[in-house]
């Protein structure tokens, strides 16, 4: 049977935010009690770009941009409560993320009412909000496209009758809620909520209203928010700054301790391989004033998840996490068992993937095979990649010294597919390829192996912007939930 249409009656949603709304905390708001989780915008010129790739070691679907990064991560616990936000303003380009989204996720929306520069310059965000025809066009596509809710979040406009009358041209192209934040799109979250126009516009419509805005004075804990829901007449309330503060907002139970909430956060982050520097921001997010705090500073001073869960006293829940997941990772590698070379023709193969985490920084398996080449005095390995039409992974085939090496699984991006085939020729000649704990081999200088502060990566930490200065423009520009 299929799942039923998600519902935005009488619901209490996480908010979109940028940087805060990812899988961790998604899921940690289903546990306290939210009934609908919305994703953070993402840009569609990003999104469409990205390959939907089955990760079965973390038990995610992850949608990989070209250069490797995870732009979305899900998975089977929030599938029928996640809203996928993007980020357009080309009704095609909506047309295609939706459709690239809409088996893993429950309903997608557009954000019209980010007034920040890098939405609105594109066009998107709040900038849609003057452009009203475009507004329908790319709901009404989305709408017609796709086999899931489309919604759509906004800010309300200078009077009270244009706010309305866009609310009633946006329900005509058929979507199935509208959320309001109540200010205007030059206010931030310092100025009062403006319950009066989210009241006039959810009686103005018959589909659901989702009020949005009243973290800051109204919205404290769970028991305010039938509260704020009344006030605005709304159907449903959505939460940004008062969950982003401690998650447990959602449960009907009452208030946990914040620090209780931030270990929850953090067993999520790292079992879902969560990105270290947002891992950090959005625990110095729950810290608020104590940012500055002995253990604000130790979470700041990090820069892995192993080293946070240290600040946290969770070094034993970090390591049996690892160790779970790279059984699994042996286990996709067939059983376990150390790979054998087998021959497919002239072609040495083994069934291995390169696994970024299981390197230095600097260092790869490419790297040492062609240290090893040049110490041999062989010419260079020689890399053949192809690629499968039906999802477009990739395979590679490197020649060394007249022969030739491939993993037989296919990988996610051809840089992969490369590193993958170099370990398949290292390990066949019983030649080191650089793993973390391997030892010294002297084929890369020991300043590469270890990733000295004075290399790339030493360079890219000085770049790196600390949490505090981020923290701070973000304050200052609204902050998260201003979406």
């Amino acid at each position: 049977m299929a799942a039923p249409r998600l519902s935005f009656s009488n619901v209490t949603a996480l908010a979109p935010m940028v940087r805060v709304g990812t899988l961790p905390m998604r899921l940690l708001a289903l546990d306290y009690g939210a009934d609908v989780v919305y994703c953070e915008e993402l840009i569609d010129l990003k999104m469409v770009q990205c390959q939907r790739v089955v990760n079965d070691v973390l038990q995610t679907v992850d949608f990989v941009a070209p250069d490797d990064r995870v732009m979305f991560r899900t998975c089977e616990r929030e599938k029928d409560r996640v809203v996928f936000q993007m980020g357009t303003a080309d009704p095609d380009r909506a047309l295609a993320v939706a459709r690239l989204v809409e088996k893993d996720v429950a309903a997608v929306d557009v954000n019209m009412g980010c007034p920040k520069e890098y939405s609105t310059k594109g066009g998107m965000g709040a900038a849609l909000l003057s452009d009203p025809e475009k507004i329908e066009a790319i709901l009404k596509k989305l709408v017609t496209g796709v086999s899931i809710p489309v919604t759509c979040k906004i800010r309300i406009l200078p009077s009270l009758q244009e706010t309305v009358s866009l609310v009633q041209r946006i329900e005509k192209t058929g979507v199935a809620a509208v959320a309001v934040h109540g200010r205007f799109k030059e206010e931030r979250p310092r100025h009062p909520v403006h319950c009066d126009y989210i009241q006039a516009v959810a009686r103005a419509v018959s589909i659901p209203v989702i009020a949005n805005g009243g973290s800051l004075d109204l919205v404290k804990t769970n028991a305010d928010v039938a509260e704020f829901r009344a006030a605005c007449g709304a159907s449903s309330v959505m939460l940004a700054r008062a969950a982003m503060w401690n998650a447990s907002v959602f449960s009907s139970r009452g208030p946990l301790p914040v620090e209780t909430v931030m270990e929850d956060y953090l067993r999520y982050a790292i079992r879902y391989d969560n990105n270290a520097f947002n891992t950090k921001y959005c625990l110095c997010q729950m810290l608020r004033d104590k940012v500055e705090s002995v253990l604000g500073k130790q979470v700041q001073a990090a820069q892995t998840n192993a080293e946070i869960s240290e600040a946290y006293g969770l070094q034993a829940f970090y390591q049996q996490t690892q160790d779970e997941l790279q059984a699994r990772r042996d286990a996709s590698q067939g059983g376990g068992q150390p790979e054998r070379p087998v021959m497919d023709g002239d072609v040495t193969t083994m069934a291995v993937r390169f696994e970024r985490r299981e390197y230095p920084p600097q260092i790869t398996p490419k790297m040492f095979l062609l240290e090893w080449s040049r110490k041999e005095k062989l010419e260079q390995p020689q890399y053949d990649t192809v690629q499968r039409s039906q999802d477009r992974s990739f395979q590679s085939t490197v020649t060394v010294a007249g022969r030739k090496y491939r993993s037989s699984l296919w990988e996610k991006s051809k840089k992969f597919a490369e590193q993958a085939s170099a370990i398949v020729c290292l390990r066949t000649l019983g030649v080191p390829e650089g793993r973390i704990g391997e030892g010294e081999s002297g084929l890369v200088c020991k300043r590469k192996r270890e990733g000295r502060a004075d290399g790339p990566a030493g360079a890219d930490r000085r770049k790196r912007p600390h949490v505090a200065s981020v923290l701070e423009e973000t304050q200052s520009n609204g902050g998260p939930g201003a979406v």
